[in-house]
């Protein structure tokens, strides 16, 4: 727990030397006055947080304030890390109640954002607990797509279902699930498509998918994990609400952090989402991926 915790840290420096440090020098102000809230809201706007979570968060913060006799900048601290933290407990989807195995777990998300090795963290994440995992190169549209998925199945020792470059995706998830059912594997990892002709065509590609796979298992996928990349910030909003209507995102993937000075980014996709945040991406070896937990994100960002 303390390995992942010190991931984080290091994941998050950016934003908390940036602008979550600011915060802290204003918290050793003498007074709580509107000069304070007002710097307090610029700092969160510009780490990313959005303007509706900033609201809330500070509104829910000024409530608590005034409930204290005679409250001081640290009552605010103390306040506005709670906050942030409750923000962050977006409760999780119930875990999957299998009728069989294997577990499906489709991975979605625009090109560019680290989706492909991310799936190589998530097998050996799962491999680490023991699991057997099978992955599915079903993102048969970008050229290299599945040489890389293979490169990272030998990397952490998990086997791949590939077809030919511009297969039907449906086919390579449907033989993916047959494969796993006959080699007595415990998960599948569902590589797909992030870029169509058009929006509509990757998200009917992405329905086209879920179809398939219900044929065999009626239930699956049993978690839609969808990859954000933390540096495009608000944009990431738009790409998570265009998933979630297509194919119904259970989880978040938050990756490249340790690019950015925008980890605020978090609390808005629980906030204005809905969504729980289920991994950070830490940086570029297979073990670079940790469970995400509130109060040590928080911590890590207002120590």
């Amino acid at each position: 727990m303390e390995e992942e915790a010190a991931k984080i840290r290091q994941a998050v420096a950016p934003t908390r030397q940036t602008w979550f440090s600011r915060m802290a020098q204003l918290f050793q102000r003498g007074q709580l006055d509107q000069a304070l809230w007002d710097a307090l809201e610029e700092a969160l706007i510009s780490a990313d947080v959005g303007v509706a979570t900033t609201e809330r968060l500070l509104e829910a913060v000024k409530a608590r304030v005034r409930q204290v006799d005679h409250p001081s900048p640290e009552d605010a601290h103390l306040a506005l890390k709670e906050e942030m933290v409750r923000t962050l407990e977006t409760p999780p989807a119930p875990p999957p109640e299998l009728s069989a195995c294997p577990r499906v777990v489709l991975v979605v998300g625009v090109n560019g954002v680290g989706k492909t090795t991310t799936i190589g963290k998530l097998a050996r994440h799962f491999r680490s607990q023991g699991q057997r995992v099978l992955l599915a190169a079903a993102d048969t549209f970008r050229a290299a797509a599945t040489e890389q998925l293979q490169l990272w199945g030998e990397r952490v020792g998990a086997e791949v279902v590939a077809h030919q470059p511009g297969a039907d995706p449906g086919a390579v998830a449907f033989d993916a699930l047959q494969a796993a059912r006959s080699r007595d594997v415990d998960v599948v990892i569902v590589d797909t498509a992030g870029r169509l002709h058009t929006k509509v065509n990757l998200m009917e590609e992405l329905k086209k998918v879920r179809r398939v796979l219900q044929r065999l298992d009626p239930q699956a996928p049993h978690e839609v994990l969808l990859v954000l990349d933390a540096t495009t910030g608000q944009n990431g909003l738009l790409q998570a609400r265009a998933f979630t209507e297509a194919v119904e995102v259970t989880g978040v993937i938050l990756t490249k952090l340790d690019g950015t000075a925008k980890g605020g980014i978090a609390l808005a996709i629980c906030a204005d989402l809905g969504l729980p945040l289920v991994f950070v991406g830490t940086g570029e070896t297979p073990e670079d991926l940790a469970p995400f937990d509130p109060a040590t994100y928080v911590d890590a960002l207002l120590p």
